[in-house]
């Protein structure tokens, strides 16, 4: 298994809410609502279940933090509310557990590109304070922000002559601004 160099990572549980559905069609709402950073492994092992609201622990996943995205993290860090992202997918074959994790994720831009997909499920959920400072730790160690170049511009003057007026390839015997004044001028 390749690893990324100065990557880390630590197991982070995911907390899925199953709620009584909002219309006839939808019996149940699945939502990821919480996360256990340091968690065991867990297949759909029920945490809570108080008047049709079951939570599950259903999966433990891999945050891994990579310098690469540290600009991400930064941008992250800087919301009202810094969240984790859980990436989920559809399992048409369970009917008590319909939904895969696949991935957590604390960069914004990772997440965006699963939910243009749009086959994936993609839900914010709050970072705890232990997870927040993991992170902010992780971006002072590794984030370098570009320095601003603004664009030199090149000296010369484009505007002396008058470039675009007709095509010099075709001989003008005439001015270049007159109308035609007949069909046979137009159709050529």
């Amino acid at each position: 298994m390749f690893v990324y160099p100065q990557s880390e990572s630590i197991p982070v549980g995911i907390v899925i809410r199953k709620s009584p559905g909002v219309t006839r069609w939808a019996q149940w709402a699945w939502q990821a609502v919480g996360v256990l950073p340091g968690a065991g492994p867990a297949d759909w092992k029920m945490l809570r279940s108080e008047d049709n609201v079951t939570e599950y622990h259903a999966a433990t996943r891999d945050l891994t933090l990579y310098v690469s995205d540290a600009e991400a993290y930064v941008h992250e860090l800087g919301t009202r509310q810094p969240s984790v992202y859980v990436v989920m997918r559809r399992d048409g074959t369970a009917s008590d557990t319909p939904l895969n994790v696949v991935l957590i994720t604390a960069s914004p831009y990772e997440a965006q590109d699963y939910e243009d997909s749009g086959e994936e499920i993609v839900e914010k959920v709050q970072m705890p304070v232990g997870m927040l400072a993991w992170v902010r730790d992780f971006v002072e160690r590794h984030y370098e922000e570009e320095a601003f170049v603004k664009r030199r511009r090149n000296k010369n003057r484009v505007d002396g002559k008058e470039d675009g007026i007709g095509d010099p390839r075709i001989a003008q015997t005439s001015d270049v601004y007159r109308a035609p004044t007949s069909k046979k001028e137009v159709a050529q």
